[in-house]
């Protein structure tokens, strides 16, 4: 953020001193900016725009150019240890960052509700595929290399591999009820939370097959990775609990029980890394839990039944999905900044941001997905579906990779 900040300040200069600095560049022998500059077109659709025809600073286009720079694993690998901490955790998911192996792949909503998973364009609202899997599919998961989707089933304990631009479907795979599908942040493994009894399934990420499991203490729903990527936090809604599993261990490292009442479920790091969001429908907010002391230190009232969260694509709030409203809380202040009423007053399952950041896609339980400004909270798009959606998901959107779950990437 401190970074986005100083570029809109240089860009604020006056004209005077921007030539002092210009002069002063040309006579120092490798001098460059600290801001990559980028030609014209390579930036977001609502970037900045900068006058006297100078091209306009951008954060990198070409994120995975980036990270291999600083060592990180590049997309599409088979993993290369866990990834060190960055300063900003969602730096390669800003508007437009798609991956370059993923830059060809139509961009689709997969809606999944009963037997069927209705692929339609978020474009046109058309319905282009329909794909059945014969049995309920609760949910569609992008692997952690954007190169295939999963479409699980807890009713009949299965996870269904199927192409993206065709929609090609492989065998289904029998992995237990699962509750969520997770993938550790360096690809290495599949990360299956399972009930009866309470583990973390450890499988292969390209065939699924079963490597291991950990022993939970409770029943965990939703997940997400601390900024070194070195462990998973995953919630435990009916205990009111958090348990942190160290991913080089297997072994649970820490656990939080949260006042009593409390219902975790899902959770988003922060920009920073410092913090961890954790959404409770039935207290009506978020809870703020330390990263590195792994202790909770507050809670945000947002509204009732704060159900699904949303990272923006600027990484200044969190969008929180709740009974009947959408509410923005900013990272920076801790504080809810704005919060609109969603249509028909019930509670829609998140699917994901719109590539550009515009908008976040919902889908209601009463059969139709629509799409929200994030800029005023009205409703921008909305296309009726058939069968009760239970599942959203947004296809492709930017990131280096996914880590699973709802629109959760890195």
């Amino acid at each position: 953020m401190q970074g986005r900040q100083a570029g809109r300040s240089r860009v604020a200069l006056p004209f005077a001193a921007l030539a002092c600095i210009v002069l002063a560049c040309g006579a120092l022998t490798g001098c460059e900016s600290p801001i990559p500059f980028h030609r014209p077109g390579e930036g977001p659709p609502d970037g900045p725009v900068v006058g006297l025809g100078g091209p306009a600073p951008y954060l990198s286009a070409h994120p995975d150019a980036d990270a291999r720079r600083h060592g990180d694993p590049s997309p599409g690998s088979s993993g290369g240890g866990v990834p060190v901490a960055p300063a900003d955790v969602y730096a390669a998911t800003g508007p437009g960052m798609i991956a370059p192996h993923a830059q060809g792949v139509p961009p689709r909503l997969y809606v999944a509700h009963g037997r069927a998973v209705e692929v339609i364009d978020p474009h046109t609202l058309r319905t282009v595929g329909r794909l059945h899997f014969g049995a309920a599919a609760s949910r569609v998961v992008p692997s952690w290399d954007l190169r295939r989707l999963w479409a699980a089933g807890p009713a009949r304990g299965t996870l269904v591999p199927f192409g993206p631009r065709g929609g090609e479907r492989g065998h289904a795979v029998q992995a237990g009820p699962p509750a969520a599908l997770y993938f550790s942040p360096d690809g290495r493994h599949a990360l299956v939370l399972a009930h009866r009894p309470h583990r973390v399934d450890v499988r292969d990420p390209h065939t699924m097959r079963r490597r291991g499991s950990v022993a939970l203490p409770c029943a965990a729903g939703y997940a997400d990775f601390t900024p070194d990527g070195s462990s998973m936090v995953a919630t435990c809604g009916s205990a009111g609990a958090l348990a942190r599993v160290d991913l080089t261990s297997g072994r649970v490292s820490g656990t939080i029980r949260l006042p009593e009442g409390a219902r975790p479920g899902d959770l988003r790091l922060s920009p920073d890394g410092t913090l961890f969001y954790v959404a409770d429908p039935v207290k009506g907010g978020v809870w703020l839990v330390d990263a590195a002391r792994f202790a909770a230190l507050g809670f945000v009232r947002t509204g009732p039944g704060a159900r699904g969260l949303s990272v923006g694509r600027d990484a200044s709030r969190l969008f929180v999905v709740g009974s009947g409203t959408l509410t923005a809380v900013r990272f920076g202040t801790r504080r809810v900044a704005s919060r609109w009423p969603l249509p028909g007053g019930g509670t829609p399952v998140p699917g994901g941001m719109s590539p550009d950041g515009a908008a976040l896609w919902l889908a209601d339980p009463r059969g139709y997905v629509y799409a929200v400004s994030t800029r005023t909270g009205r409703v921008v798009r909305k296309v009726r579906v058939g069968g009760r959606p239970a599942g959203l998901a947004v296809h492709p959107q930017p990131g280096r990779f996914s880590l699973g779950g709802t629109g959760l990437y890195r």
